[in-house]
């Protein structure tokens, strides 16, 4: 009873991901996205862009990847991607954040749990390329769509695009591929300066 306990805590804690707001909004440009949505969004676009993966990989795994990679986000926030400031303490707020969110589970699923985030946080294995390639394509597809709402406040350019999106090159060229073909439209569209 104690687990189950344990694993109903680790839940409860982690419904606070879907108070967690980030600076995309969503594609009909109406309001920001939360972490959970986001969360949600990916593990769907893991399953459907399966195809342009260069490797062969495991989906399972990358889905428990995705599913879990922002939770830390409850405790440390949301970092801005262009948001150089907020990079230089991420990774220690977000390790803190970890230990103590997945600590509340039972001690075998925190350390696979803390297994999996690092595996994601360190972007070596063909699993991890393809789910950091969309954690990074779905805010891009987001910004296209509601017409660079969260590039144009901000004065992002397309070299800052292309610099923090260049790790979807390592996981699909046909995806990178359709991502600078964006790029290139949010330019001619105004939505990215250059």
């Amino acid at each position: 009873m104690r687990e189950l306990q344990q694993k109903i805590d680790f839940l409860r804690e982690v419904d606070k991901l879907k108070q967690v707001y980030r600076r995309s909004f969503l594609m009909d440009g109406t309001r920001n996205e939360n972490d959970a949505e986001h969360t949600w969004h990916i593990s769907l676009m893991a399953v459907i862009l399966i195809e342009y993966a260069e490797e062969n990989i495991d989906l399972l795994k990358v889905i428990q990847m995705l599913l879990i990679h922002d939770i830390v986000e409850i405790d440390a926030g949301d970092t801005f991607a262009y948001d150089e400031i907020g990079y230089l303490d991420k990774e220690e707020r977000e390790q803190e954040a970890a230990d103590r969110i997945f600590g509340l589970l039972p001690e075998s699923q925190k350390d696979r749990m803390i297994e999996l985030w690092s595996e994601f946080e360190e972007q070596e294995s063909n699993e991890a390329k393809y789910a950091s390639a969309l954690d990074r394509m779905q805010p891009l597809l987001q910004n296209f769509y509601s017409k660079g709402s969260s590039w144009r406040p901000h004065g992002i350019t397309k070299d800052q695009v292309l610099k923090r999106n260049a790790c979807i090159k390592e996981a699909s060229e046909e995806l990178w591929e359709y991502v600078c073909k964006l790029v290139d439209e949010s330019v001619e569209l105004g939505y990215l300066g250059i």
